[in-house]
């Protein structure tokens, strides 16, 4: 997550709203025009859902907001208020704190489950798992440092980076060290042989190990 990103994104949407509050002769800038009140609260919404998650107390409380207040004019103050209380826990560290809790709580049910199956016998369903919570905390650690998770092919399109793509920019940005990346290189090496069918190429102790791994990564680089 690239907090000053999210600052910078909430900030000009106040901005934006203190620039048309002089040019209102009324405090809910139902005078304005009505195209500019309309972008002003998009965006606000969109920003809300996109950094602080769609069922986060801030968008509950856009949600409640435009359940009351369904009309433009009476809605947009209050919006941009929301914004102001997100910009203002943003700065404060809160959002990290929450969102990596969220992160580790979602990641160790994963882990919790791969440990099952395997202590089950279920091997390869669980080097499976614990292999994509892996995968899926590199892709939160990229947008936490704000390292990009797609890349552009020849042909213009865009497709999202493998996890060992990421794993090497994560390593280059220095978010872990070398020695982690190797770990995380030989983990997912282990997850595409559990996927892929090859399963007399690992032992189930080695996926206890994976999980054991991942686990100890996750607490030690949290994102």
């Amino acid at each position: 997550m690239n907090v000053q990103s999210l600052i910078q994104q909430l900030e000009s949407i106040v901005a934006d709203y203190q620039a048309m509050a002089p040019r209102a002769q009324y405090k809910d800038l139902s005078d304005l025009p009505q195209h500019e009140r309309q972008a002003l609260v998009t965006r606000s919404v969109a920003a809300i859902n996109r950094i602080s998650g769609e069922h986060s107390a801030y968008a509950n409380e856009v949600k409640r907001v435009l359940k009351e207040l369904p009309y433009l004019h009476t809605h947009t103050p209050s919006i941009v208020g929301v914004v102001k209380a997100l910009l203002d826990d943003v700065k404060a560290g809160h959002l990290q704190s929450l969102v990596e809790l969220v992160h580790a709580e979602t990641f160790a049910d994963f882990l919790d489950m791969a440990q099952h199956l395997a202590d089950t016998g279920y091997k390869d369903a669980a080097g499976v798992i614990a292999g994509s919570a892996l995968e899926s905390h590199l892709r939160a650690l990229c947008a936490k440092a704000g390292l990009s998770i797609d890349f552009t092919k020849p042909d213009g399109t865009i497709a999202p980076k493998k996890a060992e793509s990421m794993n090497s920019d994560l390593a280059g940005a220095n978010v872990y060290s070398k020695l982690d990346q190797k770990n995380v290189t030989a983990w997912l090496d282990l997850r595409n042989k559990a996927a892929h069918g090859k399963y007399a190429e690992y032992q189930a102790g080695q996926v206890s190990m994976l999980i054991a791994g991942v686990r100890d990564f996750l607490t030690r680089v949290p994102a």
